[in-house]
């Protein structure tokens, strides 16, 4: 079980993890928006670049007692500030994404932050609704793991 979490800047060490975190089978079916091919290294480098130059992102590798186990973010989409997570399964059910929402939420005052999370994926709607967001609504969106338009719910911290 993991103790401690915290949240530091993403390294350039901390790359090799979170692509295998990022390509895990399990996971990509479960968070379904995902990269459109996980296993392609240099667009998932490409795109973590991209994502650490952005002044509008806040990206954070999520530490459990001293290693990395995640990943969480916020950025702007559409006027819109929005977080995402990933977890690597191996800590799944162990609060780990709880707590790390709960830190970036510290560092991220912004309000209101939005949140899009697939509805069959019952987790991350509970790490959301007990941090305290509020499902707004749903959408459909196309789920690139899934190779399909499913349905997201769309949630909400004022």
């Amino acid at each position: 079980m993991i103790a401690d979490v915290t949240l530091r800047p993403v390294e350039e060490a901390d790359f090799d993890a979170l692509f295998e975190f990022m390509r895990d089978p399990e996971s990509v079916a479960m968070a379904a928006f995902t990269a459109e091919d996980p296993d392609d290294r240099a667009a998932f480098d490409a795109w973590l670049r991209r994502n650490l130059a952005n002044p509008e992102t806040t990206n954070r590798v999520i530490v459990g007692d001293g290693r990395v186990v995640g990943s969480i973010a916020s950025f702007v989409i559409e006027g819109d500030t929005e977080i995402t997570y990933w977890v690597d399964r191996t800590v799944w059910g162990q609060g780990v994404a709880g707590r790390a929402v709960s830190l970036l939420l510290r560092e991220v005052t912004v309000r209101p932050v939005h949140a899009r999370v697939a509805s069959d994926n019952a987790g991350s709607l509970r790490v959301l609704t007990r941090a305290g967001f509020e499902v707004v609504g749903t959408d459909k969106g196309f789920a690139a793991a899934r190779k399909a338009e499913i349905e997201e719910t769309v949630l909400v911290l004022s």
